[in-house]
């Protein structure tokens, strides 16, 4: 590389920019910059050059042309030890630029403004500035380049130390310049498509680009013999756990992540005041209460012992009464819209316990997609967002048709059967649940633990099913255990076999026509 004698800055995020063009000026480094940049550093005390003076050519159309020059270009992708680009300079006295410090308009924190009209994201699209990293990084070799201010006191260190900047260095910042301008495009194209209606937007584009942000390393991953990290999604607004907030507690592991994230979407499912424990990604109790401590007591007794341990979702501001009730037991993670005063002072008692607020607005509209990875690939759908708008307008399969208490529990049990893995059963009252049979490759089976799991007397309590019955012989074994009604998906072959048991029993059963698997 040799020495560097000459620096273009010119940056829209300024934060550290005045100090690292001093401590280059010390070193006897020309700086050229431009616009708002350029007045920083004067006003700052800082001798620049202005481009338009270095390329003999003004700025122009509102400052859109600014660097697009080839003594700009010319300065960047010249290779130092190639004759034929040596000669090239000589014949169009271009002079080399041997550092390039620049980050690009902020297009991201634009749109997120109220209000941003497609005019506005335009005019912050950045077109010199992706251009001038894009050139500096190719020529990595001979140029170094610099897009986050996080790396100026590394490079101001080399420079200090020797004059030049290492070739490692120069290439871990060629690489983070690719990946942020990649990035950068991924934004503007993501929110160009977003400003597309719903039904003419292609749902599932050719070519799919996501865009996520390390948030922070994990302990570990999945098991301690995994590395980990979470990462989140940008342009999210909806309440979720990867927007929360933590107000204490140890750092959340991988599982915490997504016991706690399938906790929050159980709970948003109810208006109620409601109270959801998950181990292991499935519910092992779901209770609507009088109040938050007296849904979360239904909640906790539905499965005492899969509940130690367990993350707890809630859907409403945690009171002292509650927050007393969990620290009665040992708890890994309370995700709840709001916590008050004196909760958070009772729930600090647990000084690894993990709080993550998500903000009063817990049932926002939901937004995105859902994926699944496979290995050389991944699957790609819409969020499974079905719900029964009302459930007395359901098909009614059986003779009899169920009561108004049981028309109550079977839509509770239907909202928890949506996120418990398949096959799932549930058995459930009109405000908690009773018993859980998840994770099953038999539905039989699935009903067996569930009758097992149960804490109290199931006589007179409804079953779900997140998916039809293929044969009777669940729903027998159900109906020996006291239920009395059932909401299912139906579809089976065996539906009229399946209707025939119901009816022997004296059931009522509902059909919703949308099956809830989940893998």
């Amino acid at each position: 590389m040799g020495k560097v004698t000459r620096a273009l800055i010119s940056v829209s995020h300024k934060e550290g920019v005045l100090d690292f063009a001093k401590g280059i000026e010390k070193l006897g480094i020309e700086i050229l910059s431009t616009g708002g940049t350029a007045k920083l550093l004067r006003d700052g005390g800082v001798k620049v050059k202005d481009v338009s003076e270095f390329t003999g050519f003004p700025e122009m159309l509102d400052g859109r042309v600014k660097t697009l020059h080839p003594k700009v270009h010319g300065g960047l992708l010249g290779r130092r030890g190639n004759p034929e680009h040596m000669k090239a300079w000589k014949e169009h006295g271009i002079e080399p630029i041997d550092l390039v410090v620049v980050n690009l308009y902020p297009f991201e924190q634009t749109v997120a403004k109220p209000g941003c009209t497609l005019d506005d994201a335009i005019e912050n699209i950045d077109i010199g500035g992706p251009t001038m990293l894009r050139s500096a990084a190719k020529n990595y070799t001979d140029v170094a380049v610099v897009v986050s201010p996080r790396d100026y006191g590394r490079v101001l260190d080399e420079l200090k130390l020797t004059g030049e900047v290492s070739l490692k260095t120069r290439f871990e910042l060629c690489r983070t310049v690719f990946l942020h301008t990649a990035r950068y495009d991924s934004a503007i194209s993501a929110w160009l498509d977003n400003q597309v209606p719903a039904d003419e937007k292609t749902r599932f584009p050719n070519i799919l680009t996501l865009q996520f942000e390390k948030v922070q390393n994990l302990r570990y991953g999945e098991n301690p013999h995994q590395q980990g990290a979470f990462y989140r999604e940008f342009g999210r607004k909806e309440p979720s756990v990867a927007n929360a907030r933590q107000l204490q507690g140890k750092e959340m592991s991988f599982n915490n992540f997504l016991d706690a994230n399938s906790a929050l979407e159980l709970v948003k499912e109810y208006s109620p005041v409601a109270a959801v424990i998950v181990k292991h990604n499935n519910p092992c109790g779901a209770a609507t209460g009088t109040s938050l401590a007296d849904a979360y007591r239904k909640a906790r007794d539905c499965d005492p012992v899969s509940a130690f341990g367990g993350v707890i979702a809630f859907n409403h501001l945690v009171d002292l009464e509650t927050a007393k009730e969990i620290t009665a037991t040992f708890v890994e993670v309370v995700v709840a819209p709001e916590f008050a005063p004196e909760a958070l002072e009772e729930l600090k008692r647990k000084k690894d316990l993990r709080l993550l607020d998500i903000g009063p607005a817990i049932t926002g509209t939901p937004e995105g997609m859902d994926l699944k990875k496979i290995t050389g690939g991944l699957i790609y759908q819409d969020r499974d967002l079905g719900k029964i708008a009302d459930i007395r307008k359901l098909t009614v399969a059986t003779k009899r048709t169920p009561t108004d208490e049981e028309y109550e529990a079977l839509a509770f049990a239907w909202k928890v059967c949506k996120h418990v893995k398949s096959n799932a059963i549930i058995f459930a009252a009109r405000d908690r649940t009773l018993g859980i049979g998840a994770g099953q490759m038999s539905r039989l089976d699935s009903v067996r633990i569930a009758v097992m799991k149960a804490q109290s007397p199931l006589k007179g309590s409804v079953l779900a099913s997140d998916a039809f019955f293929p044969f009777r012989d669940g729903l027998d074994e159900a109906a020996k255990a006291g239920i009395t009604a059932v909401i299912q998906p139906g579809g089976s072959l065996k539906d009229e076999e399946v209707i025939k048991a119901a009816n022997e029993q004296g059931l009522a059963m509902v059909m919703t026509g949308m099956r809830h698997f989940r893998h």
